[in-house]
């Protein structure tokens, strides 16, 4: 197996990538749209939930002599080649061939609840690491379906007795009726909760429980499996070819189930997981990819949430509108900053941005402004995570609004309108363990809050 290592956000001169040319022309210059369609698992999904993460945006993107990583972050293979997208905070530790991502771990276990699988010591089978992803994000994609309610679809059911409802199926007739005692065998259409697609779910849900993590898995989501128990009392282990066949065949379509239609994916990728294992046959793309921008915002709002208002561009909550129409005063304009201060007297507006510093500029500065604005605030803050290359020195984080034109020579900055650049030191060090690692990034956290929050000098 030949395995490449990048980190996100970078440049990699393309020699780099030479021994895994098959798998990189598989997704040089692809958008997400595109990997998406192809079976790749990206999360959060493009369509429903990351404003950062563009559908057109790309995993590697030729750029010269050179391949660019995006924001994206996790595990590809084809055939017997693999690529891991790490973040561009991983440690490089031991003899200097190892690097851990505790970054990329930590912001699992604490946005998504993920236990620590993403740990990269190259010991480890990338396939059984992938696979373990899939389940630990079992709980979360069922619990999102189900706030739709069970699915619900019409399904064919056999009978066969005396009241006749439905078509009669000579062949079953014959061959339990002969000779006749008046029972039929016929056949009805019904609306069901026991159908192929909560099978699949039962299935599944019956396939964790053999590991040896299943029931710590399964326990973040023990109201909703039980319903799935409830709802297929049909199941049999058996049939658990039978099932995926027939959701493969058939997958969800309507609109208003798409939530079913990703946890329908997703089943069926932990229980074909050997056949589907990172790198299966010469035409077959796999793996999972993660939204280090997406990660990083709602990461931030733990931190922070308890103060801030942070309204969700694709699900629509919380939007704000930026301008009342001169007609009817009707609101018009819908903007989405990602963090509104509840503080009337003292409004402050943060945007996260997961991007290195040098990137943060242009119409990044627009924006912020015009939310400060519209909002009344005086601060506003872009919040990213920081090492020591990254991290600007402290005289340079705030920054003071002018006033003024050159023309008339008369700018100066104004004292009450300030934007600051405030990074999240990530912790580095060679021999660091991720508990100690964890313990550092507690006491950056503490300080990021007291500066935003408690208005206090952010120093590391």
């Amino acid at each position: 197996m030949k395995t490449i290592l990048i980190t996100d956000n970078t440049m990699n001169d393309k020699s780099i990538l030479n021994s895994i040319s098959s798998l990189t022309n598989q997704i040089l210059d692809k958008t997400l749209n595109q990997l998406e369609e192809e079976d790749l698992f990206v999360f959060p999904n493009i369509t429903d939930n990351s404003d950062d993460l563009s559908g057109d945006q790309m995993v590697l993107q030729s750029v010269n002599n050179s391949y660019r990583s995006s924001n994206v972050m996790g595990f590809l293979g084809f055939d017997d080649e693999e690529l891991i997208i790490q973040s561009r905070f991983s440690l490089v530790q031991g003899d200097g061939q190892q690097r851990n991502d505790y970054f990329f771990q930590y912001l699992l276990e604490k946005v998504l609840d993920l236990p620590n699988v993403t740990d990269f010591e190259t010991s480890f089978n990338q396939s059984e690491r992938i696979f373990n992803l899939y389940i630990f994000l079992f709980p979360l994609y069922l619990k999102k379906a189900m706030r739709k309610g069970v699915y619900k679809t019409y399904v064919w059911q056999s009978y066969n007795n005396s009241n006749v409802k439905g078509i009669i199926d000579v062949k079953k007739h014959v061959q339990f009726n002969t000779p006749f005692v008046g029972n039929v065998a016929f056949k009805q259409r019904e609306f069901s909760f026991d159908n192929a697609m909560n099978q699949l779910v039962r299935h599944t849900i019956e396939y964790i429980k053999t590991k040896e993590f299943g029931k710590i898995i399964l326990a973040k989501s023990r109201d909703q499996s039980d319903t799935i128990i409830e709802s297929t009392p049909n199941y049999q282990y058996f049939d658990r070819n039978r099932v995926i066949t027939n959701n493969k065949h058939n997958p969800i379509r309507h609109a208003y189930y798409h939530e079913y239609r990703l946890l329908q994916r997703l089943c069926l990728k932990i229980l074909q997981h050997q056949k589907h294992n990172i790198g299966f046959g010469p035409n077959h793309i796999n793996g999972i990819l993660f939204d280090g921008a997406w990660l990083w915002e709602e990461y931030i709002d733990k931190l922070i949430g308890q103060n801030f208002y942070h309204p969700k561009n694709k699900s629509g909550h919380g939007a704000q509108k930026l301008f009342s129409n001169s007609n009817d005063y009707s609101k018009i304009g819908r903007i989405y900053p990602d963090f509104i201060s509840k503080d009337e007297g003292n409004r402050i507006i943060a945007d996260t941005k997961y991007k290195p510093i040098g990137n943060i500029g242009g119409k990044d500065y627009l924006q912020v402004l015009a939310y400060m604005f519209r909002f009344n605030a005086k601060k506003g803050f872009y919040i990213y995570p920081a090492n020591n290359k990254e991290s600007e020195p402290a005289s340079e984080s705030k920054m003071y609004l002018n006033e003024g034109t050159t023309f008339e020579q008369n700018v100066k900055h104004q004292e009450d309108i300030i934007i600051t650049k405030l990074g999240l030191m990530i912790p580095k060090g060679k021999d660091l363990t991720y508990s100690e690692f964890s313990q550092e990034m507690k006491l950056n956290e503490t300080q990021l809050v007291n500066s935003i929050i408690n208005n206090q000098d952010f120093d590391y």
